[in-house]
Order: C-alpha cells, then sequence, then structure tokens
C-alpha cells in the first residue's frame, strides 16, 4: 500500500453569518479554498516536501484580498499593515517565524526562509525585512495591501474604541482572521503553515498566536500537523497546537478526540474562540471549532475534495 497524503487549509474562523453571504461571495471564497489546497495537491501528488505544499496553499490565501493575511490585511491603530507567520517541518521540528511584517509581499515564504536560512526560529519587525531583503525578497509598499473592507472595519473599530473585527456590511467580520495550512506528503514528512494581518486596530506591536511555534503552528512526523486560528491571546496561553500533538502522544488520542478535547474543553471555557485544522500521519484530516463557522478545505490521495464554511456542515 502506497504512502497516502493529504492536505487541508483554513481560512480563518469565527462568527461567520449565513444571512449576509452573497451567493456571489460564498462562490468567491469557496473557489479560493479549493485552489489553495488543490495547488498543495499538486506538489503532494509529484512527491514534493510537505511544507513546500503548505506554503503553497497559504500563498494562494495570503494573495487573495478575501483573506486577512497578504493582500487584505486588516489595518493597524496607525492605519498600516503588520503581518505575522511562521512555518513548522516534523521531520526535525524544524520552524521559522516573522512578526511584525510591513513589506513583504508573503510572509509565509519569509518564515520558511527563516527556517531554512538562519540559525534562528523567529524574527520581528525591521529586523526580519532586512533578512527579507538580503535573501531576495523584494520590498512591497504598503497600497499592495490596501483594501477598502479593511479601512472601513479600521474607522468603525476606532469609532468604537474597540480593537477586533467590525460589525460592518461583511458576513464574517467577527471571525479572527488567520489562514493556514497541514499537510502529509509521500515521505511520510507532516508541515504546517500559518499566516495572519493579526487584528484590526491593534497597537503597541501586538503579536498573536500566528506567529508562536506551539500556539498557532505544530507539526511532528509520526504524529500530527496542526494549524490554528481564532482569539489569539487565549490560543497562547493555552498552546493550542502543541497540546494537541501532546494528548496524541502521550494519551493516545486519535486525531478526532484530540483536536475536540482543546477546543471544547478549557480553551472554550477561558473565552478563548476559533478552530483548527490538523493532519495526522496517516492522512487522517481534522477540522475543529467552538464557533459558527470556519473557512475550510482538504484534498487527499484519494482526490476527494472537501470545502466548507459554517459549522454545521
Amino acid at each position: 500500500m502506497s504512502q497516502p497524503f493529504a492536505i487541508a487549509v483554513h481560512g480563518g474562523a469565527g462568527t461567520i453569518l449565513r444571512e449576509q453571504m452573497t451567493p456571489e461571495l460564498h462562490q468567491e471564497i469557496t473557489e479560493t479554498l479549493a485552489r489553495a489546497v488543490q495547488a498543495g495537491e499538486t506538489l503532494l501528488r509529484t512527491g514534493a516536501d510537505a511544507l513546500d505544499a503548505a506554503v503553497v496553499a497559504v500563498k494562494v490565501l495570503e494573495d487573495s484580498p478575501l483573506f486577512n493575511a497578504g493582500k487584505g490585511s486588516v489595518l493597524t491603530h496607525t492605519e498600516m499593515v503588520e503581518m505575522d507567520a511562521s512555518v513548522m517541518h516534523g521531520k526535525q521540528m524544524d520552524a521559522g517565524a516573522v512578526a511584525g511584517i510591513k513589506h513583504i509581499k508573503n510572509p509565509i515564504e519569509l518564515a520558511k526562509d527563516v527556517m531554512l536560512d538562519s540559525e534562528h526560529v523567529m524574527l520581528i519587525g525591521e529586523g526580519a525585512e532586512k533578512f527579507a531583503f538580503e535573501n531576495g525578497h523584494d520590498y512591497t509598499e504598503q497600497d499592495y495591501f490596501y483594501t477598502e473592507r479593511r479601512y472601513e472595519q479600521l474607522m468603525s473599530m476606532k469609532q468604537k474604541g474597540q480593537f477586533a473585527l467590525s460589525e460592518s456590511k461583511y458576513p464574517d467580520d467577527k471571525k479572527y482572521g488567520t489562514v493556514g495550512a497541514v499537510a502529509l506528503d509521500k515521505q511520510g514528512n507532516l508541515a504546517a503553515a500559518t499566516s495572519t494581518g493579526g487584528i484590526t486596530n491593534k497597537q503597541y506591536g501586538r503579536v498573536g498566536d500566528t506567529a508562536i511555534i506551539g500556539a498557532g503552528t505544530f507539526a511532528e512526523n509520526g504524529n500530527v500537523a496542526v494549524s490554528t486560528t481564532g482569539m489569539g491571546e487565549y490560543f497562547i496561553r493555552k498552546t493550542v497546537a502543541s497540546d494537541v500533538a501532546a494528548r496524541m502522544r502521550y494519551l493516545k488520542e486519535d486525531i478526532h478526540q484530540a483536536c475536540e478535547s482543546v477546543i471544547q474543553g478549557e480553551l472554550k471555557t477561558m473565552g478563548g474562540e476559533g478552530g483548527l485544522i490538523a493532519v495526522d500521519a496517516q492522512g487522517n484530516i481534522h477540522f475543529a471549532m467552538n464557533s459558527s463557522g470556519m473557512y475550510r478545505a482538504s484534498l487527499n490521495s484519494d482526490n476527494e475534495l472537501l470545502v466548507k464554511i459554517y459549522a454545521d456542515e
């Protein structure tokens, strides 16, 4: 029997309202999610590494204005984009992460380069961008990331004196905007990649769980790869991604048990809303959420494509 391979992506979890979702937007979102997993699956089918597939899938979502990562990222209090991203490869448990990125088109690629081409795991701000330019990344003007939707959200939040996602005309403005991918390749390698624009109206250089290995991203060969999305401060405090892996490693829980125990357990009790995607060493995929929806899609070696938005699907 040949080694299975699989890939899953998410585009954020939270309150996603059917009554505000137009057929056109629904189609655009689901088509982009499908395109992301298909981009990764194409690489996996040819024998490519799991991390390469996860990064390619995340890039599709970063390049879309529909998601809070890369182009379409939310705006900070000073009307700038500050992006975070991280990757982890399960074979040697290598990892790379960046935070506070303002001028790199695809932060997920930069996180991968930090893993591969530096002696560090996490780089931030100006230093991370200096590393990026020295390693061939192009300078990208802030104008590229700007969308009218995110400006409207920021103005709404400023008027209310809040930081979070706003309640305007979009169906998912109370969604925690992160994108991510998890993959299993034909060699049995597991990998995870996560990217975000953070939260609307954020200040003081805030960093959420996306850039934190063990909170937003985790991968361990023979066990599981996890990418999370949700209220970052809670996901950091509960080290959500590594907790799933630990339950599988030590308690011998299967992927469904471990993911649901974490997402529906103390995290939820604390007030931590959100979700995660995970794939285990056998290619089993699980989506877990304690919110009304999570943009998500998966594709496996049997060419079974799933694309869903709402929790009750």
